[in-house]
């Protein structure tokens, strides 16, 4: 009994150990997921700040023409989406991660090269490069969500990728003043340098210490063989899944209201409303901050939610109502004339919006069974096609309507895709699950 005793003990304290070795694993991993997201989203927003303060006045870019540029990344991003989907089953988000890194680490500073561009060339040179950034950032959010459900269970899921999307919202909330004091310190062209060199660091970083190797039993990451009939197969039925497709157009809402104002809310604040460039940072980071918030608490609540509600309603329940929150307190920001009035609802707005994101991101992996990479990437994909307007379609319709009503047409949005949710249900298998199952086992 003794020696049985003393066994039992050693295995109890074997386990503590693995399970103590576990938990600093995911805490790195999770510290170096949220630096790359929010360095890329750092790297994907400063030409909004180049552009206000630089770029439209030094080279005579109109509004129009100034959302090509900002459209050109988005809609190229967007276009690969799903092949870069496919590379994240196929290889794994660390290799994903890993490309991203070293392509941005040498556009990023591309971008300054504009710089030398004559007036007449500026614009098509900044959609080129841009564009080439979308194609390396395609796997982004889709890799990252996988990569969350490889090291945390599922009850941990929603707060663990609320705090990996916030960290996307931190790194956009920092541009405005980072990037802007960089270039009040060496110009613009240089502050891309700067940008570069501090994403080939961490590309470095996430070279030695991250890695794919799941800590969750039954989410092994082997790879999806190359190419065959699967893999079409997995794809369409994918596409026939109602709540995916559901899911999808409603992330298309709440990416078009992002989008909007990570592109042209400090235009707004500095010109529109004449507040100004030192406010208009201030005021463009404030709401942007509060939306990483958001995030972060919104994963958190979801699992909350989730577990006092278990089921569909438990799980539509927290992004259906955030949305719908965040679309009234936009209109009642678009009504008011007080600049204090129109900051803290937008902040509350993007607050709530934010609350929003966690879920859609593990509910389209779950849905996706196996192909998690690739039905995140479909996500991904319908979000960026609804955000990738806004750039374009805001100072548009605004140049017919007025900007109130341009941002208003962002609050009407929203309303849909809360709705939306009524008809997603986050448990789902049918045929996604099927056809993943039907798989043959790998070696």
């Amino acid at each position: 009994m003794t020696d049985l005793a003393a066994s039992s003990a050693e295995i109890d304290i074997e386990a503590t150990q693995t399970a103590t070795a576990d938990a600093r694993r995911r805490r790195r991993m999770l510290v170096l997921l949220m630096a790359m997201i929010a360095l890329c989203h750092f790297n994907r927003i400063s030409i909004s700040v180049a552009g206000a303060e630089h770029l439209m006045e030094e080279y005579g870019i109109g509004e129009a023409r100034m959302g090509m540029v900002y459209s050109s990344y988005l809609l190229v991003y967007t276009l690969c989406m799903l092949p870069g989907g496919w590379l994240i089953d196929r290889f794994g988000p660390w290799r994903a991660f890993l490309t991203l890194g070293i392509g941005s680490s040498i556009l990023v500073p591309m971008t300054g090269l504009a710089s030398f561009a004559t007036t007449s060339s500026v614009v098509l040179v900044l959609c080129l490069i841009r564009g080439l950034l979308g194609v390396v950032s395609a796997p982004l959010h889709p890799a990252a969500a996988r990569a969350v459900s490889f090291w945390y269970p599922p009850s941990g899921r929603g707060a663990a990728n609320g705090l990996v999307t916030g960290a996307a919202l931190l790194g956009i909330a920092v541009t405005y003043t980072v990037f802007g004091f960089l270039m009040d310190l060496v110009g613009w062209p240089s502050a891309f340098v700067a940008a570069g060199v501090a994403t080939l660091l961490l590309t470095l970083a996430w070279w030695a210490w991250a890695g794919d190797r799941s800590l969750i039993d039954d989410e092994e990451p082997t790879p999806i063989p190359a190419g065959g009939s699967e893999g079409r197969a997995a794809f369409v039925a994918l596409l026939r899944n109602r709540s995916l497709v559901f899911l999808t157009i409603s992330y298309a809402t709440v990416s078009y209201f992002q989008y909007l104002f990570f592109y042209w809310m400090q235009y707004y604040f500095d010109v529109i409303l004449k507040l100004g460039k030192a406010d208009g940072r201030l005021f463009t980071m404030i709401p942007t901050l509060a939306m990483a918030f958001g995030m972060m608490a919104g994963g958190w609540l979801a699992d909350r939610v989730q577990a006092r509600f278990p089921g569909r309603i438990g799980r539509i329940a927290a992004p259906a109502f955030a949305m719908l929150a965040s679309a009234i307190l936009l209109a009642m920001g678009v009504l008011g004339d007080r600049p204090v009035w129109v900051v803290a609802c937008f902040t509350l707005a993007m607050g709530a919006l934010g609350a929003s994101e966690s879920p859609f991101w593990v509910t389209s992996v779950e849905l996706g069974g196996r192909r998690g990479g690739l039905s995140a990437a479909i996500l991904n994909t319908g979000g960026n096609l609804g955000g990738m307007l806004a750039p374009v379609v805001t100072p548009l319709f605004s140049g017919y309507f007025g900007w109130k009503a341009g941002l208003g047409l962002a609050s009407a949005l929203c309303v849909v895709g809360a709705g939306l949710w009524l008809w997603i249900d986050p448990e789902e298998e049918t045929i996604v699950k099927s056809v993943a199952l039907a798989m043959p086992d790998l070696p």
